[in-house]
């Protein structure tokens, strides 16, 4: 029986391991150093804020695995054999396989600070990396102030956590409003407002030069490039994340900034693939990055790469570029293609629509001679992913998407209703009299006209 071997329990080997029992009776073990059991990363901030429980974040019951005969080893690879198809582990044993899937995800991204290896320096990852927070910021009088280093996603759910525990937070941002390396200028400064709104002191343009330490070799502090000096005894670095691939480095598994595959996951070594956030296309996909560290991208490659070993060859084709995240109160969603100032070019324009309560908007990119719809970023106001994923699908354009709005709302029913608002803005702008379409229950879920 040919024994498929995962390394990595997260959404993406265990997507693979699912829908590979699903189409076959193949052999399979999962192998991680992190956790026994697969648990839902992105629910590793409610563990911390109270919200839920540890168990509460592991969608699948113990005895799930036993049943569906996947078997699960709690080890450390450090190398990998092609030659023999074997594996190295920490403790000094080897392991075999037949055929090997990477998934080894993400982990904290650094920058070479001095300060690093002190104690009380973390990334917010993995479930050690949520014990470690435990440890070091179980409450105001233990860490009465964190800093926290990087404006991405992370970020803001470590300051999130951080506040509901009462403890100050700094928040080092190099750019000149919260993550608009990514988000328009219009969306970057509303959820920078929201951010300080929550009692977060955000410093903008600001950079780190150093962690200092205690003579116990404990986080006291840190130093900007500005010379200030901020008291603290924990430092989170979210600097964002890169691929986990330090234990290939002996390997003959071709890596860059990830391991390198082509469109079937396919390492270019025999019988080894990679996925998730570890894998790096050789050839990007469209305006996709050549790794892309998101949850739902990690779970296609999981069921992309199962089809492929169970027979059905597939190349991994992820769709329209969809993500979504939290910002403290405000729920975000983007679609599509709306890029921040530094990377748009010429031919992308926006429609940016903000309410006065300063705590939803929508930015809508369109092609600025054809009026082609690019992509959409929401806060505030959920979206139906089918609805939007169709129109960029279809090529709608940007008269049709301000008209139609009411159409891809995903709020609950007593919800506030914002269409009206943003079509009359959208009219100003542009001198046009649109009229809002009517919505239609058909038209969203059996896409007639």
């Amino acid at each position: 029986m040919e024994h498929i071997v995962i390394i990595g329990n997260g959404i993406s080997g265990i997507t693979a391991a699912r829908h590979i029992r699903k189409l076959s009776d193949k052999r399979i073990t999962i192998i991680s150093d992190e956790t026994d059991y697969f648990f839902s990363r992105t629910a590793l901030m409610y563990v911390y804020m109270g919200h839920m429980r540890w168990k509460d974040i592991e969608p699948y019951e113990p005895h799930f695995w036993q049943q569906n005969n996947i078997d699960l080893l709690r080890a450390r690879v450090t190398d990998v054999h092609p030659d023999s198809k074997t594996l190295a582990l920490s403790d000094g044993s080897s392991f075999s396989y037949d055929t090997l899937i990477l998934a080894t995800g993400s982990v904290t991204n650094t920058f070479g600070w001095p300060g690093l290896d002190l104690e009380g320096v973390q990334g917010l990852v993995t479930k050690q990396d949520l014990e470690e927070l435990e440890k070091h910021a179980p409450d105001a009088e233990a860490c009465p102030r964190a800093v926290i280093v990087g404006g991405g996603l992370i970020g803001v759910e470590l300051a999130e956590m951080l506040r509901t525990r009462e403890i100050e937070v700094t928040f080092l941002v190099r750019e000149g409003a919260f993550w608009n390396g990514v988000l328009p200028d219009g969306d970057a400064g509303m959820i920078s407002r929201h951010i300080q709104s929550h009692h977060v002191d955000l410093r903008l343009n600001t950079n780190l030069k150093e962690i200092l330490g205690d003579e116990k070799g404990r986080v006291r502090g840190v130093l900007t490039e500005d010379g200030e000096e901020i008291s603290c005894k924990l430092v989170g670095i979210t600097t964002g994340v890169k691929p986990n691939i330090k234990f290939l480095q002996n390997s003959p598994v071709h890596t860059d900034k990830g391991i390198l595959v082509n469109r079937f996951l396919e390492t270019g070594i025999p019988h080894i693939y990679a996925i998730g956030d570890c894998a790096q296309q050789r050839e990007p996909i469209g305006n996709r990055p050549a790794v892309e560290a998101v949850w739902y991208t990690g779970r296609i490659m999981g069921e992309t790469v199962a089809r492929t070993i169970c027979g059905q060859r597939t190349p991994y084709s992820p769709g329209n570029w969809f993500n979504s995240a939290k910002f403290f109160d405000i729920e975000y969603q983007t679609y599509g293609w709306v890029s921040s100032k530094r990377k748009r070019q010429e031919h992308e324009a926006h429609f940016h629509w903000i309410h006065p309560d300063d705590d939803k908007c929508i930015t809508i990119a369109y092609h600025v001679d054809t009026k082609l719809f690019l992509g959409i970023n929401t806060f505030g106001i959920r979206m139906r992913h089918q609805v939007i994923d169709r129109w960029l699908t279809e090529g709608k354009d940007l008269p049709y998407v301000a008209t139609h709005l009411k159409d891809a709302n995903f709020d609950p029913e007593f919800y506030d209703q914002y269409e009206n608002e943003i079509l009359s803005a959208y009219n100003a702008e542009f001198r046009t009299q649109l009229k809002p379409a009517k919505k239609n229950w058909h038209r969203i879920f059996f896409n007639t006209k």
